[in-house]
């Protein structure tokens, strides 16, 4: 299989079909929380803005300025997170870079919607524009839980 038929392969009309509806665009200005990442390799960058209640993601938003890839992470991830548990967003993250390692089978529901980043495991490069919402997801659940006074320095 030639380089030009894998890309062709990677950027499948469901990728970019994910990557043109991101759920929970924008930004939430009154958020416990707010985490951006980005990727030093492509410029990729992701803002998430959270609540947090019980213990569950209440609300979230997301600013998206990425590759196609990290668009149509972001995509799953708006779909799945919401209602999700700070430990299932983690399992989450790590199952998705295990994934994209080569080292485990696609996330555990709500997140099995990775799946379709599983050509992406060739592509080194795309690694890191893909796991920017997981992580930014992941680090604002943490801050969000953070006691308050923690959070304020």
């Amino acid at each position: 299989m030639s380089d030009e038929t894998d890309l062709i392969k990677l950027y499948s009309a469901r990728i970019l079909a994910l990557a043109a509806e991101i759920p929970h665009l924008g930004r939430m200005e009154d958020a416990q929380a707010s985490v951006k990442r980005r990727s030093p390799l492509c410029g990729s960058t992701v803002t998430v803005d959270v609540r947090v209640k019980d213990g569950h993601l209440a609300e979230m938003k997301q600013d998206v300025k990425a590759c196609a890839l990290g668009q149509a992470a972001a995509a799953v991830v708006g779909a799945a997170a919401p209602g999700a548990s700070l430990a299932q967003v983690t399992t989450a993250r790590d199952q998705l870079r295990a994934m994209l390692k080569g080292e485990g089978p696609v996330p555990d529901a709500p997140f099995d919607g990775f799946e379709v980043l599983t050509p992406a495991t060739a592509y080194k490069n795309r690694h890191a524009s893909i796991m920017l919402s997981i992580e930014a997801l992941n680090e604002a659940m943490q801050n969000a839980e953070a006691p308050v006074e923690a959070r304020e320095r």
